[in-house]
This record gives C-alpha cells, structure tokens and sequence, in this order.
C-alpha cells in the first residue's frame, strides 16, 4: 500500500475534511450551551430574589465564567484549525485570559460549598463578606487569586528573539507561549496546589455539614440538600480534573489506536474540556426545584408566543386562498 505522503492532494482533501468535521461537532454544541445558559442568566436578571440570595448570585457567576471559558478556548481552537496566524501581542492576552478563566472554576466550587458550610452552621451569624450585598467582595478575590499564576507563569517563560511581539504571525497556541521546561512545571505545580486545595475545603465541609446532621433534630431536609449540593461540587471538581488526564489518554490511544496527533489533541478537547464546562451548570441548575420550575415556565412562555402567531399564519393563508 501506497504512501499517503505520495498523493500530496488526497493527503490535504483528509486534512479539510477532518477539520471540517471537528469544526461542526464543537460550534452546535458550543451554541447549544450558550443558549441554555442564556436562559438561566435571563431567569436571574428577571426574578430579583435569586439576585439577594448568595448561592445564586455565585451560581450565575459560575455560569458566566464558564461561558467565558468556553468562549476563548473555542476561539482559540478555530484559530488553530483555520491556521489563523496573528501577532503575540494578541495571543497571550487571550491565552491568559483562557487560562484565568479555566482556573477560576475549582475556585468558585470551593466558594459556593464554604457558602453552603456557612449558611447551614452559622444561619443566624454570617459574616458579612457572605451576604449577598458584599459577595462581590469573594467574587473579586477569587479573580485577583486566578489572575496572579497566569501572570507568574507567563513571565517566567523565555522569548525567543526571532520572534517579535508586535509584527510576527504565529500560530496561537499555548506549546508556543509555554516553551520552557520551568513553565511546565510552574504550571503543573499550580494545577495540583489549585485542585488540591479545592478538594480538602470541599472534603471538610461536607463532613462538617453531615456532623452537624446528627445533631440536628430539625430542618434535616435543607442540611440534606446542602449535603447533596457539596457532593455535586465534588463531582463538577471530578469533571474539571479530567483536563488534567490528557497524558494518560494520550498515551493508551497511541498504544490502541493509529490517530494522528491533531486528532488526539481535539479528542482530549472536546472530552475533557468542552462536556465538563457543558455538564457542570447544567447538571447544577436543573438539579435546583426553583431555578428548574423556572426553566420550565420559560420555555412554556415560549412555546405559548409561538402557538398563536403560527395559529395568525394558518387563518392569513385560509383568507388568501
């Protein structure tokens, strides 16, 4: 059997049709997800008592986080399959500006399960920085704190001098930006400190939470939730962890499987990156009987808009004919 690399035209005929494949699976999911999250962040613009009630207020901001998230990431992945080369004084703001983002999220899970710890063991005695009306406060911190790594990490990097920051189209990608051995470590330091942490705070309040069950002989039902909630964390942490699984992965499709590179590194993409960040909110907001009853008034509403305008449109082609 022949060389591929000897018919230089069917070789790049494979090539575009893989990125067009790749392309149309990750724009309608990514729509898909941008238009459920419009919904929710169009519920709590619209009921003002999710926008008092601290949980929430951190749920919406979790959501436009990971909307954020997914935004540079599938830009970044459109730039690379398009072979979109630009200047670095462009990319590395929205290569950190992906990498913030993507940090942010076990911070915020870490937040909302102490928020849960908080409002089940000290009801009456919240701190202030709690309340609704001073969350920002947390939510600011948690930006500061995500921001500050990505700064280190790419100041640590070297530069390489044929390159120049101003005029010099590259391919944006983060194997350009993090060439340095000291950046892979830095960053993998940083990954394991992240969710390390994350997973001793949420560990420790849901076991202080199911304590405080047993001593408890009233309102069991709300320190059940919360237990459930804080178990949900623990699983939205799982998810954003399997980002971290990409070598392992790698490694057991190049043992089974013939793929190309290109074609592994969309894979660990769209599995470990792209569900996660879909499946989190998603998993969390119709889990919640409020924020569901809701969703589903909504979409009733629009479904009730549409009835009758196609209802005009039938009896406006009766009176024609």
């Amino acid at each position: 059997m022949q060389n591929l690399t000897e018919f230089p035209g069917n070789a790049t005929f494979h090539s575009s049709l893989s990125v067009i494949i790749k392309v149309c699976v990750v724009i309608p999911f990514f729509c898909v997800f941008l238009c459920c999250i419009a919904v929710m962040l169009h519920i709590f613009a619209s009921h003002r008592h999710f926008l008092d009630t601290t949980r929430y207020i951190l749920f919406s901001y979790m959501l436009i986080n990971d909307t954020l998230q997914l935004l540079s990431s599938v830009l970044l992945f459109l730039f690379v399959m398009g072979r979109v080369k630009f200047a670095l004084v462009y990319c590395v703001p929205l290569l950190f500006f992906s990498t913030a983002t993507f940090q942010n999220t076990p911070l915020i899970l870490a937040t909302m399960s102490l928020e849960r710890y908080v409002a089940i063991l000290y009801p009456l005695q919240r701190p202030a920085a709690w309340r609704s009306d001073q969350i920002w406060i947390i939510i600011l911190s948690l930006w500061l704190i995500s921001c500050i790594f990505p700064i280190i990490h790419y100041s640590i990097g070297k530069r390489d001098p044929a390159v120049d920051i101003l005029s010099t189209p590259v391919l944006c990608k983060s194997t350009l930006i993090n060439s340095s051995p000291i950046q892979g470590l830095f960053q993998a330091a940083v990954s394991i400190i992240f969710f390390a942490v994350v997973a001793v705070v949420i560990l420790f309040t849901y076991i202080r939470i199911l304590l405080e069950t047993r001593k408890l002989r009233q309102d069991k039902v709300s320190v059940t939730k919360a237990m459930h909630t804080v178990l949900l964390h623990g699983f939205q942490l799982l998810l954003s962890m399997l980002a971290f699984t990409h070598p392992i992965t790698e490694t057991l499709i190049v043992l089974h499987a013939n793929w190309l590179p290109e074609d592994i590194s969309f894979f660990n993409y769209f599995c470990f990156i792209l569900i996660p960040r879909f499946l989190s909110p998603l998993i969390y907001g119709f889990r919640d009987q409020s924020l569901r009853v809701c969703i589903g008034k909504t979409f009733l509403c629009c479904s009730n808009k549409v009835k009758p305008s196609v209802r005009g449109k039938l009896q406006d082609n009766l009176l024609a004919s």
